[in-house]
């Protein structure tokens, strides 16, 4: 059974830092992409972050780059994302997820997700 943690999150005023991090378990970790996406109120969810397996290769939204890193431990069945110079409009809640390719597109692989966690970014 796919088990997906997130935690870290929290308030933050602008400009400042997070780390989020991911806990994974039920399927073999460093087999798959991982990444990060977050859902604002009243918005889509939208991908933010992409690392493929063995962390060679990273991907970020436009909104993103820059600020927010992305790294994943196999050791420990966990991803992270490192954000800088959050913004107010950071503010949402975070998920990760495994991704595939879809026709150039990542999508996200499992249909379950965790709990996610929210981040707030405001004074």
């Amino acid at each position: 059974q796919v088990q997906l943690v997130e935690s870290g999150g929290g308030l933050v005023q602008p400009g400042g830092s997070l780390r989020l991090s991911c806990a994974a378990s039920g399927f073999t970790f460093s087999n798959y992409n991982m990444s990060w996406y977050r859902q604002a109120p009243g918005k889509e969810r939208e991908l933010v972050a992409v690392i493929i397996t063995a962390g060679a290769t990273t991907k970020y939204a436009d909104s993103v780059k820059g600020r927010f890193t992305i790294s994943r431990d196999d050791a420990k069945n966990t991803v992270y994302l490192q954000m800088s110079s959050l913004k107010p409009e950071d503010t949402a809640v975070y998920y990760c997820n495994a991704v595939r390719r879809v026709k150039g597109d990542y999508v996200h692989h499992f249909a379950s997700w965790g709990q996610g966690t929210q981040v707030t970014v405001s004074s």
